[in-house]
């Protein structure tokens, strides 16, 4: 008896959140539909140059497979991740979480460390180039301040 209750009070508090759900659900269908038909763009876009490069021509059902294969694949990549960072007890992804996604593929792996150092030495590189502009800055200001003497000093006051 109590237990109904409790399904009967959480439904009567919950009514308007439900109907925030659905909407929030539909926004997300919408957001999912939208992600579909920009990969199953791209897809036909590189099908159409391989074909170009290729000889080869690709069908519109082809196409389709494709697309929505490469959707599931990235579907898959995206909660396995996830899932990698939630057993690190995070609430971010991080290049180590995709690194170990990558770790079955030896040249996935390889070109994802090494674009990850490029990275890594890119923003060093610009860390420098702020330091260095920013002393600069302060050695101007240092150099265009004009000593204060004794008698406008005490006008001050």
């Amino acid at each position: 008896m109590a237990a109904a209750r409790l399904r009967v009070s959480a439904g009567r508090e919950t009514s308007g959140g439900r109907a925030m759900e659905a909407a929030g659900g539909e926004q997300r269908e919408l957001l999912i539909q939208r992600l579909r038909a920009a990969v199953h763009y791209t897809t036909g876009c590189l099908c159409q140059g391989v074909a170009e490069d290729k000889g080869v021509l690709f069908s519109k059902q082809t196409v389709a497979a494709i697309s929505e294969i490469t959707f599931r694949q990235c579907e898959n990549f995206a909660r396995d991740v996830e899932m990698f960072a939630r057993h690190a007890k995070r609430s971010t992804i991080t290049l180590e979480d995709v690194k170990l996604l990558a770790r079955r593929s030896n040249s996935l792996l390889k070109y994802i460390t090494q674009k990850s150092e490029e990275l890594a030495s890119s923003n060093m590189e610009q860390k420098e180039k702020k330091k260095k502009s920013s002393a600069a800055k302060g050695r101007r200001t240092e150099e265009n301040e004009t000593p204060v003497t004794e008698s406008e000093d005490s006008n001050m006051a």
